[in-house]
């Protein structure tokens, strides 16, 4: 990665999840990010021990976790990347396939872990970023959150979860460039990766089209790295594609 400067500090926001950890262990491959710090509820073998790594606890779903992981911080951190979501579990039932199936406290659930928390997060992080130069803060969104590119339907809490993350980060873009236009706020689709997220779901995958998490992390950061001011508030996908909203 060459847009960032030397011995810039980067956040990964769950980074004990499959595509998180890909991510931080990427990061640390990078000459230029001299800190990585991994947040995460909790952490299993998912890193090892490394120069530059940094791991702390963090819970998206609460706010004073949220504000106690900030505070720990300093204020020059160039990227920050939240590898969150859920699809199912915990609370959110299985994809629904008619709005027959919708289920009010589902759907309360995949607002709070697919956009509010990523919300909070903002606005405890965005004050972390560098004030001067390039900065990034980034996303892990989804294609099925774009209202123009919905052609089958179904899948109701977890579409309108993630379109609602995606007007946060297109707030986010205008608000932040008016004291910072050097800073970056986008959302990320990162594919079908082979993740405990998309399991019950690849049957249907082209041959080709289901990623591992180490490849994600690569095309994702081969992103960020091209990202310019213009791409604020948009969200692309593992290729650079820009997504429609």
């Amino acid at each position: 990665m060459h847009s960032f400067p030397a011995d810039s500090s980067a956040i990964v926001i769950g980074a004990s999840g499959g595509i998180g950890s890909a991510l931080v262990t990427a990061l640390l491959d990078q000459p230029v990010f001299g800190k990585v710090i991994a947040l995460a509820r909790s952490f299993g073998d998912d890193l090892d021990v490394a120069p530059g790594l940094r791991r702390g606890v963090i819970d998206i779903s609460d706010e004073d976790s949220i504000r106690a992981a900030a505070d720990r911080l300093a204020d020059d951190v160039r990227l920050v990347i939240v590898a969150t979501g859920a699809l199912q579990g915990g609370g959110i039932p299985s994809p629904e396939k008619t709005y027959r199936a919708i289920d009010a406290a589902g759907m309360l659930e995949s607002y709070r872990i697919n956009a509010i928390g990523p919300a909070l997060v903002a606005k405890h992080m965005l004050p972390k970023l560098s004030s001067q130069g390039r900065s990034v803060f980034a996303v892990l969104s989804a294609r099925v959150g774009s209202i123009g590119d919905n052609r089958s339907g179904g899948w109701h809490s977890y579409r309108a979860s993630k379109a609602a993350l995606n007007m946060i980060v297109r707030n986010l873009a205008i608000e932040t460039a008016r004291r910072h236009p050097q800073r970056i706020c986008v959302g990320l689709h990162p594919g079908t990766v082979d993740t405990e997220l998309s399991r019950p779901f690849q049957r249907g995958v082209a041959e080709g089209r289901l990623f591992t998490a180490v490849r994600a992390a690569s095309c994702l950061l081969t992103v960020i790295d091209g990202l310019t001011p213009s791409d604020s508030g948009r969200v692309l996908a593992w290729d650079g594609s820009t997504i429609a909203p």
